[in-house]
């Protein structure tokens, strides 16, 4: 369950950087993927950390030249890596992609 956490994050990290890749276009596409990103993240880490993780990744979207930043990754890694949580201490629920 956690490395398909790890795979899901990349996964929405490698989209939300490819939309830099795009000049002109990928400035507005950042529009409609900040809203989503933040309710996948939300979706993803339904604790109190997830609430914080979503605002952030929301800002992280909206905002010109931070694409870069693998913020879905880095909750993982906070998450299992750093904090040593469990699935259970997340209170994890099934996310349908």
């Amino acid at each position: 369950m956690k490395n398909k956490l790890l795979l899901k994050g990349i996964v929405y990290d490698a989209i939300g950087m490819a939309s830099s890749a795009i000049p002109v276009v990928g400035a507005f596409l950042d529009i409609l993927w900040a809203p989503y990103a933040a309710k996948k993240m939300r979706e993803m880490y339904p604790n109190k950390g997830g609430k914080i993780a979503s605002v952030l990744v929301f800002i992280e979207e909206i905002l010109p030249f931070t694409d870069i930043i693998p913020t879905f990754t880095l909750m993982w890694v906070y998450n299992f890596v750093w904090k040593k949580n469990t699935i259970e201490d997340i209170s994890f629920v099934e996310v349908k992609s």
